[in-house]
Formats: structure tokens, C-alpha cells, sequence
């Protein structure tokens, strides 16, 4: 079970406090992927957008807000950043990322909810918004509130270490805890997000109690990986791959289903805890009641960003696995994946201070 750090104490006040209207804003012009289906529901999309302009929809008239609520470094930030820079200049509308931060992605997600539904807010969600059932005090209702319009990326974790850590295996490192109950110091970007719940799986299922350092993004949490402040962290793949071909962190295994193209000698966890498999996810949703027009449309944009070479080829380098898909397959995997973590979360008895 992962115990909560001292430095993460303030946690439940400050994202209380937060959630009230406290946010930081910075403003500037990742469980199992989305199931295969039939080339024909891939291109369904590409149908809708045609309905869309059918209706007579004039969006976007004027620049679109993407709400990413996560600081710049991590993988929503990146990957966001990604998308819409090339959306903006393939379609020549203004997509304006804005980083309203805070509560482990609640913030911003709460803040496009009380947005008005006409698709110039827009919110670049991750998977946080499927584990709600940790944040009682938030004010909206993620299933209810907002409406899911494409799913971006999926990632999985990598079991990272500092170089000055001995272990050379998974069974090394459970083997340590063991020894020394609460004793490993473990980061995540953030309480209840998919980091901690797969560090709270992790310990379950290997039967040993660590110490959990929540930070608030995925750049912090490595940055303070990178000078030794913590030992361990369940790191997003994408954003560690390169640390650890430099050999500047060490990995041991991540917790896809396959081996990684970029880190092919690495094996899945799964080889060691049988069954073992989590991703973090990004996607974009709207404020309920939004026309369907615009989900159409806005779904057609980014289908048509992802299928272009030079966004195919960077999230393929990074490992960050993608497809076409439409608003109801998102809303598909969007529901099983709150089952499935609301379900561990009520089981596990896991709470946030």
C-alpha cells in the first residue's frame, strides 16, 4: 500500500482551496487502448464533419480555448501542444492552449464544465477525470458535464529509477520493500491520478508498503527523479524514454501489453505480476450541451491532425499509441475505464488526504 509523504500533506487543502477559483493559469498562442474496430467507424468521422457543415455551422469563427489542466513538461501539455499547432495551421483557426493547473487536472476540467457549450472552450482531459470518485469535493460531475470528442493518446508507464538505485529487476525492488516497509520513496504527477493508482495496484499486488510523493505534474516528479529527491517513479513513457537512453534514469519495465518499439529490451510487467497493464489517457471534451455539429466537427479536426505524417511519426517516437476514432467510441472507453478505476479505488479503500 503507498503511504502519503509528508510533502504532499497540504494537498487536500490546497486542491480544496483551488477548486474554489484559485488555479494558476499560464496562457500561450496517455486503461487498454480504444478497442479496433472496422476501417468504416474510423472514417466515420470524416462523415460526421460533412453533416456538420451540412447543418451550417460557422465554427470556429475566432480563437478556440484548450484547456490543458496540467503545467507545461508533462505529456497532456506536449502532446496538446503538438496537435494544436498543427490543427491551427492546417485549418488556419486559432487553437490557444491554456494551462489552468491545480487538484490533480480538476481545476481546469471543472472549469471548462461551467463553460459555455458553444466549442470555444474546450478541454484537453487525462485520465483523472475517470477516477471522480477521489475528489468528492469537486463541484461537477465529469460524466455529466462534459461531453468526451476525441481520444488523443494512450501511454503506458515505465518503472523508473535514480542510478544510484541497486535494484536491477522488479523482483529486486519488491524484494527492498519487503525488507524495508515504507522506506521507498515513490513519485507520481499527482493524487488520483493513473501514476498513483498504478503505484497503488503495484502494492497490492506485490504485498509491500511504499512512501507515495505526490507532485503536481509529471515535470516536477522527474525533474526531482533526475536529482535523486525520490527514487522511484511510474513515469509516463513518452516523457522518460530519452532519460533513460542517455542513462541519466533507469528502467525496468513498463505497463503496456507488448514490448516498446523505443525500448524494446524492456519487458511489460505483466511478466512479473500476470495481468498487470495501465495507460494513461488524453482526449478532448466539451461542456455538455455543446451541438452535435461542432463535436462533429471539432472530432473530423483532429482525426485529420492525427492521420498527418509529421504528428503520425512524433507520437509513434515517443510511443504514444493512437488511432482515428469517434465521439462514441471515446465515450465508450471513457466509461469503462471510470468503472474499472472507481471500482479499484472503492475496494482498495483508498482515500486522499
Amino acid at each position: 500500500m503507498a503511504r502519503r509523504a509528508t510533502r504532499a500533506a497540504a494537498f487536500g487543502t490546497a486542491a480544496r482551496a483551488a477548486i474554489r477559483g484559485q488555479g494558476k493559469t499560464k496562457e500561450t498562442p496517455v486503461n487498454a487502448p480504444i478497442s479496433r474496430r472496422s476501417a468504416a467507424a474510423a472514417g466515420l468521422a470524416l462523415v460526421s464533419a460533412t453533416s456538420a457543415r451540412a447543418q451550417g455551422t460557422d465554427w470556429p469563427s475566432r480563437p478556440v480555448r484548450v484547456i490543458v489542466p496540467w503545467p507545461p513538461g508533462g505529456t497532456a501539455d506536449s502532446v496538446a501542444r503538438v496537435l494544436f499547432a498543427e490543427t491551427s495551421q492546417r485549418t488556419r483557426q486559432q487553437f490557444v492552449v491554456d494551462n489552468r493547473t491545480g487538484a490533480t487536472g480538476m481545476i481546469g476540467s471543472g472549469y471548462v464544465a461551467t463553460q459555455p457549450a458553444d466549442g470555444y472552450t474546450v478541454l484537453y482531459g487525462t485520465t483523472p477525470l475517470s477516477t471522480a470518485v477521489l475528489f468528492p469535493q469537486i463541484t461537477f460531475d465529469p460524466a455529466r458535464d462534459l461531453v468526451p470528442v476525441f481520444q488523443a493518446i494512450t501511454v503506458p508507464q515505465l518503472l523508473l529509477m535514480h542510478p544510484s538505485v541497486p535494484a536491477a529487476s522488479v523482483a529486486d525492488v519488491i524484494a527492498d520493500a519487503k525488507a524495508r516497509p515504507g522506506a521507498q520513496n515513490w513519485a507520481s504527477a499527482g493524487s488520483g491520478g493513473v501514476q498513483h493508482l498504478a503505484l497503488e495496484l503495484f502494492s497490492r499486488r506485490a504485498g509491500i508498503q511504499v512512501n507515495h510523493i505526490p507532485y503536481r505534474g509529471g515535470g516536477p516528479a522527474t525533474n526531482d527523479l533526475l536529482a535523486g529527491q525520490v527514487q522511484y517513479y511510474w513515469g509516463n513513457a513518452d516523457t522518460a524514454i530519452s532519460f533513460v537512453k542517455e542513462g541519466r534514469l533507469k528502467a525496468l519495465c513498463h505497463t503496456g501489453a507488448t514490448r516498446l518499439a523505443s525500448l524494446p529490451h524492456l519487458p511489460p510487467l505483466s511478466d512479473t505480476l500476470p495481468g498487470f497493464e495501465t495507460y494513461e489517457w488524453n482526449g478532448l471534451f466539451v461542456p455538455a450541451g455543446t451541438p452535435p455539429a461542432i463535436v462533429a466537427r471539432l472530432n473530423a479536426m483532429m482525426n485529420e491532425t492525427l492521420a498527418t505524417p509529421a504528428v503520425a511519426e512524433r507520437l509513434r517516437g515517443l510511443d504514444l499509441q493512437s488511432r482515428a476514432n469517434t465521439p462514441e467510441q471515446f465515450a465508450d472507453f471513457f466509461r469503462g475505464q471510470s468503472s474499472r478505476w472507481n471500482s479499484f479505488i472503492q475496494e482498495a479503500g483508498i482515500r486522499l488526504e
